[in-house]
């Protein structure tokens, strides 16, 4: 019988269950203590009071990652919406907390509207944004694939503009995930964010 890593065999635990309803307490040896970037408003970005936080190498790369993504981030109640890239304009969510995951190439990205915090991103590693946080891609490998998820029933917008009061204020609103979307209810998410 030949060996499987542990991170294989963690996945294949993950495939197996998606039938569940629980979530999935994945434990990638650096999804436990991810980056904190705390980014104050700047100019028109509003930003958050909450931290991003950038898990590095939080899976290892491989073919199927894009669907290894998906399926982790269903299974602690982060839905993906889509497959593609990351916009080449600032912008933020006003309606949303957003989860980026990399599945494939690597980036270079802006976070906090202009002259914001740049950080190179990498196949494997997972960025999770704050409603308001400013994000743009600055430039991009051909082969860069990102899984954008939200939690369960948020629905995201596209802001490029100062935020209203009106919307200041609803996003304010915008609930708080109970999960983190690689390791579940005891992750770091709920921890960092409350």
């Amino acid at each position: 019988m030949s060996r499987m890593d542990r991170r294989k065999f963690a996945a294949s635990l993950v495939a197996a269950s998606l039938g569940s309803s629980q979530a999935i307490a994945l434990k990638p040896e650096n999804a436990s203590t991810p980056q904190q970037l705390h980014l104050k408003p700047n100019g028109w970005m509003p930003n958050s009071p909450l931290p991003v936080l950038l898990y590095r190498s939080a899976l290892p790369s491989s073919a199927n990652l894009a669907d290894e993504m998906e399926r982790i981030f269903t299974a602690n109640k982060w839905p993906p919406q889509w497959r593609n890239g990351v916009y080449s304009f600032h912008h933020y969510h006003s309606t949303a907390h957003e989860v980026l995951g990399f599945a494939a190439g690597h980036a270079n990205l802006m976070l906090g509207g202009e002259g914001g915090e740049t950080v190179t991103v990498h196949a494997g590693d997972v960025l999770v944004l704050p409603t308001g946080t400013g994000h743009c891609r600055i430039s991009a490998s051909d082969d860069f694939l990102v899984i954008g998820a939200y939690p369960e029933n948020e629905h995201w917008d596209i802001c490029r503009s100062a935020a209203t009061s009106k919307t200041l204020t609803s996003m304010r609103k915008v609930r708080f995930p109970q999960s983190d979307p690689l390791t579940g209810t005891t992750g770091p998410l709920p921890r960092l964010w409350f």
